[in-house]
């Protein structure tokens, strides 16, 4: 299940600026994680702090908060909230439209693969270079992609002809897919977008910035892992799943994410960002609103999981997929007006398909000496 917005609606009332997204070719925009509190008496002169280490105190209390409201709806319930999630989440689109929503300045500093002809500085995370491991074996991966265009020259499909395919899941009214449209200027760029609601995917369709040449927008049900997509597998670059995957029921996530990774190429990277545990999100549900273990209901019907670094390496890596990034965003945001501090807990990751590797012809070479 695709279901978008979610943090989009909770991070557009919280009272964050966050900084524009640079012009190609603009290589000093640093990433998030760079304006830190020193004196806690300057809270208020900013609307956001990065990297804010949690106190013993916060984290107890905020564990203790979970467990408080931690009680399960019965099944029936349970069972009501999963068979109609899509018409909850076409009726939040069709209650907010657009104008509930910003655009995520942030892509392209964090998600550099987007755009990567801009050549984006990024800083290399506590885990490894992003940077470094995307283009190790670079003559590999140009050989895979070749072989890959040539299985493919018997049937067409959107973007066929195409030399970089993006896919976000969970497009929603097109937050993400309408930046990489108008700052990706790669002639060879094909993005595709999907979302659960159909609601939503005809928002896209009806914005003015829709291009049916370069973006190809259909409804899609993630957790259907029976469901076809508009492209074979092994033939994207980058899918993209922003605040998504923690709408599905936890039980269908790693089927959906496996899903995903069979349509990368050899290569091709998996971009996320999502809730992580103990986000202030999590924190103001109230008894009466949990699913199962860190699985709530909003009050509009729909559905948000709160992730640990452990729970979301283990989906990638049970879909075959390497680790190159895993990092957790916690940031303090300020309503200055109120006076009022807010703890946001986000987790980013990036997990790739491994490259495709030649045949070794020096093993070969000596397996046929010997024979």
């Amino acid at each position: 299940m695709a279901a978008p917005g979610a943090a989009d609606r909770v991070e557009a009332g919280c009272g964050a600026t966050e900084p524009s997204h640079p012009a190609c070719g603009d290589s000093k925009r640093p990433q998030f994680g760079t304006r830190f509190l020193t004196d806690p008496r300057e809270v208020f002169q900013h609307n956001a702090w990065d990297n804010v280490e949690w106190t013993d105190e916060q984290e107890a209390a905020a564990k203790k908060k979970v467990l408080e409201n931690s009680q399960p709806l019965p099944p029936e319930k349970q069972e009501e909230y999963d068979s109609r999630a899509n018409e909850y989440w076409n009726d939040f689109y069709t209650i907010h439209e657009n104008r509930f929503f910003k655009d995520r300045h942030w892509l392209f500093t964090e998600f550099p693969e987007l755009a990567p002809q801009c050549g984006l500085h990024q800083e290399p995370s506590a885990d490894a270079s992003a940077t470094e491991l995307l283009q190790e074996d670079s003559a590999d991966q140009k050989q895979c992609t070749q072989l890959a265009s040539l299985s493919l020259s018997d049937g067409e499909f959107p973007g066929s002809s195409a030399t970089y395919r993006i896919l976000e899941v969970g497009c929603g009214v097109g937050n993400t897919v309408f930046p990489i449209l108008k700052t990706n200027n790669d002639p060879g760029l094909f993005v595709y977008c999907c979302d659960f609601s159909s609601t939503a995917v005809e928002l896209v369709k009806t914005n003015p910035e829709y291009d049916p040449g370069r973006c190809f927008a259909f409804v899609h049900d993630l957790s259907d892992v029976e469901a076809d997509y508009p492209v074979p597998d092994g033939t994207l670059d980058v899918v993209v799943l922003i605040f998504v995957l923690s709408a599905l029921h936890p039980d269908k996530m790693q089927a959906s994410i496996s899903r995903l990774a069979r349509l990368l190429k050899p290569g091709g990277v998996m971009l996320l960002r999502d809730y992580g545990r103990y986000d202030m999100a999590q924190l103001r549900f109230k008894k009466g609103r949990c699913l199962s273990e860190n699985f709530y209901v909003r009050g509009d019907g729909t559905r948000v999981y709160f992730f640990t670094q452990d729970e979301l390496h283990e989906l990638f890596a049970g879909a075959g997929l390497e680790k190159v990034q895993s990092l957790v965003d916690r940031r303090l945001q300020v309503n200055r007006g109120k006076q009022l501090t807010m703890y946001r807990v986000w987790i980013q990751c990036k997990y790739r398909k491994a490259p495709c590797l030649p045949p070794d012809t020096t093993r070969n070479s000596s397996h046929r000496r010997g024979r």
